[in-house]
């Protein structure tokens, strides 16, 4: 059977390994050689994953001269995962207070509200009465389809529509085409992360 390749977050964590198993510090060059023998990562996503990596700050980099240079210790893995544990922690915490004191209000809005024959008839009322006011409500959205006005109005609000998603499919594009040329991510990535599908287009 078709050997199956790495996916994107496999070779994210391959890389990290060459980094954390030799402690050493890189130019793109050398990773580049060694992803491939070492880790079986394709050369040619070395620099895309690579990256991603610094994007994230799983990596460091700076220039010295001429080149760039890359390096990551797991010291600083480990305060970062550390951090993000307090982070979740914390909002945990929060999360529990404010359960908390959701159900103490809940607990304290039903105080009065216990079931009498009096609420029961009430409430059936309540019921009947919202029932009637939607029948009688889909009885006149009947009638407004043929309101000249209100179909002009829609027209309107479909134009207005129109425009605006087509404003907005522009900015898109144009984040794209910035996002290509600042970070070279490839468009496949881009659509992939921000969920846009591959029938992106203008509205005709």
């Amino acid at each position: 059977s078709k050997k199956k390749g790495l996916s994107f977050e496999e070779k994210r964590a391959r890389m990290m390994e060459i980094f954390f198993e030799t402690k050493d510090v890189f130019q793109l060059k050398d990773i580049e050689k060694i992803a491939p023998k070492e880790k079986g990562i394709t050369s040619m996503s070395v620099k895309e994953i690579l990256q991603s990596l610094v994007d994230d700050g799983m990596v460091d980099t700076d220039r010295i001269g001429t080149s760039n240079y890359f390096w990551a210790f797991p010291s600083k893995a480990l305060h970062t995962r550390k951090r993000k544990l307090e982070e979740l922690e914390s909002q945990f915490a929060e999360s529990s207070q404010k359960k908390e004191a959701l159900q103490k209000s809940i607990d304290k809005s039903k105080i009065g509200r216990e079931d009498t024959a009096e609420r029961v008839a009430l409430t059936e009322e309540l019921a009947a009465l919202r029932q009637k006011k939607e029948q009688l409500k889909a009885e006149i959205d009947k009638y407004r389809e043929c309101d000249p006005d209100v179909v002009e109005e829609m027209r309107q609000m479909n134009r207005v529509a129109k425009e605006a998603a087509n404003r907005w499919t522009d900015n898109i594009f144009s984040i794209k085409s910035w996002a290509k040329r600042k970070f070279g991510f490839e468009e496949s990535r881009i659509d992939k992360s921000f969920g846009i599908p591959e029938d992106f287009d203008y509205i005709d």
